[in-house]
């Protein structure tokens, strides 16, 4: 039986041909869409993976997929699927935006080790493609080594955080995600989640990597930012903090000319903004129970698609 939020029938065909193979050497996977179901359940209501209700089968199993599939990229390798197929049709608005948001994290979720135990390959499974993730380091691996900027761990004014920086289309939909410890500032990452926009074509060709405009609050002005977009030809409406306009003015010729800025396409900022709250509509998201920052990656990653596969 069907419990309210499953996958769809529309949307487990949409999903079920990009899916590993059932049967593998040593055993047999158990059914993805039960499973996928039961990830589903526990992203959305944040309950622990013990008290996952019998109708999704071992909770250990639901797990141990979710676990294995965000570390080897299968999620992210799903979402850049749809994004192909949306980008064929039309259906992405390259405006894009990029902010930041503080996730809290439950005590739950502290205490990994220091070194994450080694990721079994997946036998039978897709190949991991570690170019053009969605994040700045390979296949559901955020930046960062062992400790807690490895797990993306760490402390700021909301206590102990963990920080996502999504880069998000016109229509409020995922398209890069970099995960950093909380404390973390907002404008070094920039070029980062930038990087992490990266949508593959049907048919031959380079993926698309450069939006239209990219529009961003006053977090992100600095000459660094700027010049990145330059460089890379990309229009954008990023206001000049009060601070920088006085520091210009001050040096005369030698600051350089006033930035530009769009009023009216700065107006559009707000898709990011709604993009992380769609995010947040997700109990698993608005608070961190994962230990692994890879995890908690997946976790983010598997929601945006959901997002995805429903609008």
């Amino acid at each position: 039986m069907d419990g309210r939020g499953d996958l769809t029938d529309e949307e487990w065909e949409w999903l079920r041909p990009l899916l590993p193979e059932v049967g593998r050497r040593g055993g047999r996977w158990r059914d993805h869409r039960q499973v996928i179901d039961g990830v589903l359940f526990r992203t959305r209501t944040g309950t622990q993976w013990r008290d996952l209700p019998e109708r999704f089968g071992p909770w250990k199993t639901v797990h141990e997929r979710h676990r294995r599939w965000s570390a080897d990229g299968t999620w992210e390798r799903l979402l850049r699927a749809i994004r192909t197929k949306a980008d064929a049709a039309g259906g992405i608005d390259w405006d894009v935006s990029v902010d930041s948001s503080t996730v809290r994290v439950h005590p739950h979720a502290a205490g990994a080790r220091v070194a994450p135990p080694p990721i079994p390959a997946q036998k039978g499974g897709p190949e991991s493609d570690r170019a053009g993730r969605d994040g700045a380091a390979g296949p559901g691996r955020p930046p960062g080594g062992g400790g807690e900027a490895g797990e993306q761990l760490g402390r700021s004014r909301g206590g102990f955080t963990t920080k996502v920086h999504p880069c998000a289309d016109g229509r409020c939909r995922l398209l890069s995600l970099v995960p950093t410890p909380g404390q973390w500032g907002d404008s070094p990452q920039f070029e980062a989640v930038l990087e992490g926009v990266r949508v593959p074509r049907v048919g031959p060709g380079r993926p698309r990597t450069r939006p239209d405009s990219v529009s961003a609050d006053k977090a992100y002005s600095s000459r660094d930012n700027r010049r990145h977009l330059r460089r890379r030809r990309i229009p954008h409406t990023i206001p000049e903090p009060d601070d920088q306009i006085a520091n210009r003015r001050r040096r005369g010729s030698a600051g350089g000319r006033p930035t530009g800025f769009d009023e009216d396409r700065y107006k559009k900022r707000n898709v990011v903004e709604r993009a992380i709250g769609r995010l947040k509509q997700f109990r698993g998201v608005a608070t961190r129970y994962d230990k692994r920052g890879y995890v908690f990656h997946g976790t983010v990653i598997f929601a945006a698609l959901i997002i995805w596969l429903r609008t």
